[in-house]
């Protein structure tokens, strides 16, 4: 009798259960390494064949040591970063350990928007106009030639952390001289304005073998830095946006070198000339509960999917996806003044998840008209609004 196959997880974040139980159910042996403070977080505990804890802020070098210790007493198949903050730390454990996977040429390729700007441009999707923010002199020229408003953007925070709008020249340099030696890590963006949506795909050996298009209800970047309420909903199937964007979608996530996987996607329909532009794309499971809503209208979890791609792969056997449903679903979602909000007060037959999250307030709604979708969500937003809403500052890291 062959060995199980045994998979390393690895994450900062509380997240990925769905994928660690998938394995698990594929006859896998699943290793959890993660941090202290989450020693006691909600992780499917019983299934894990071992789960190992280290402290937060550890060295490359000193997670190396954590793991290839490990490694004495297990032989591991494959290491996955569950949180996408993890991704850099896993390739280079992949390429130091020998173990296939992505490598950290092409994990920059979906981590550093600078590098995935450029593959992007480079495999022939429209990009708004950026400048790497390096050579003081040919960025002071892209300032003179491109018109205000701009994005400083961070080259590795995910979301909307970190982005800051400018208006002026002045107020560019103003900031880099803050940052100091830390400009480098950023970049400066073209502010284009427009409606901004997501494609959330299954990469099977090169392709897309499935896409959900959705659209944001606010930009997320408004939503982080001015507050408000965070919506998203699965597109009709059959729109000109949606269509636009699987295409897109399903040219441009190969070219930039994804082989297997998931990922999520944005991409912003401007309204100064009606074409799409890539914004970014992340080799993982989109937050804010998307996976959810994915699930909800397609009946295809992202995270068991995205288990079962690397077991198939591991085992040389052929990854089929399932056959999707083709309802429609969308979320509400907003930081709340208490710490446990109840939500009882909604009562749509529509509504298929009440989300639980410390000090938010979240639903995810379901149907097979899209326009119900729509409608129940513009509701919610407001009444979200008036009974939930708080208002917090920016975060300069992550919070989940």
């Amino acid at each position: 009798m062959t060995e199980q196959e045994r998979i390393l997880c690895i994450t900062s974040y509380e997240k990925g259960q769905a994928f660690m139980q998938e394995c698990v159910a594929l006859r896998c042996r699943v290793v959890l390494l993660t941090v202290d403070k989450l020693r006691n977080a909600d992780w499917p505990r019983a299934i894990l064949e071992d789960f190992v804890t280290m402290p937060e802020g550890l060295t490359l070098e000193q997670i190396t040591n954590t793991v290839t210790y490990l490694a004495r007493a297990k032989r591991f198949d494959r290491i996955v970063a569950l949180d996408e903050f993890d991704m850099e730390t896993v390739a280079h454990l992949r390429e130091h350990m020998q173990i296939p996977g992505m490598s950290r040429t092409l994990t920059s390729h979906f981590r550093d928007k600078l590098v995935m700007r450029y593959a992007a441009r480079a495999a022939g999707a429209l990009v708004p106009e950026f400048a790497r923010v390096l050579v003081h002199e040919e960025l002071r020229e892209w300032m003179e030639r491109v018109p205000a408003p701009w994005v400083l953007k961070p080259r590795s925070e995910a979301s909307a952390i970190g982005i800051k709008k400018m208006h002026t020249a002045d107020e560019v340099w103003q900031t880099l001289d803050q940052l100091g030696d830390r400009q480098s890590f950023y970049l400066l963006e073209r502010f284009v304005p427009g409606d901004i949506f997501h494609v959330d795909s299954v990469v099977s050996e090169g392709t897309v073998v499935f896409a959900s298009v959705s659209g944001y209800g606010k930009p997320p970047m408004q939503v982080m830095h001015e507050g408000g309420v965070f919506t998203t909903r699965i597109l009709e199937r059959g729109s000109n946006v949606a269509r636009s964007l699987v295409e897109i979608n399903a040219r441009l996530i190969p070219a930039m070198g994804m082989v297997r996987g998931v990922t999520h996607a944005e991409y912003i329909l401007a309204k100064g000339d009606g074409q799409f532009y890539f914004l970014e794309a992340a080799a993982r499971v989109g937050g804010a509960f998307i996976a959810d809503v994915v699930d909800a209208a397609t009946g295809v979890n992202l995270w068991r999917e995205w288990a079962r791609i690397e077991v198939s792969q591991l085992r040389g056997t052929k990854y089929e996806v399932p056959e999707p449903r083709r309802l429609y679903a969308g979320s509400v979602l907003c930081l709340a003044k208490t710490a446990e909000p109840d939500t009882a007060m909604f009562v749509a037959p529509e509504i298929v998840l009440r989300l639980k999250k410390h000090h938010h307030a979240g639903l995810i709604v379901r149907s097979a008209d899209p326009e119900r979708v729509r409608a129940l969500l513009e509701e919610y937003a407001e009444r979200f609004a008036r009974e939930y809403l708080a208002v917090a500052p920016v975060p300069d890291k992550p919070t989940a």
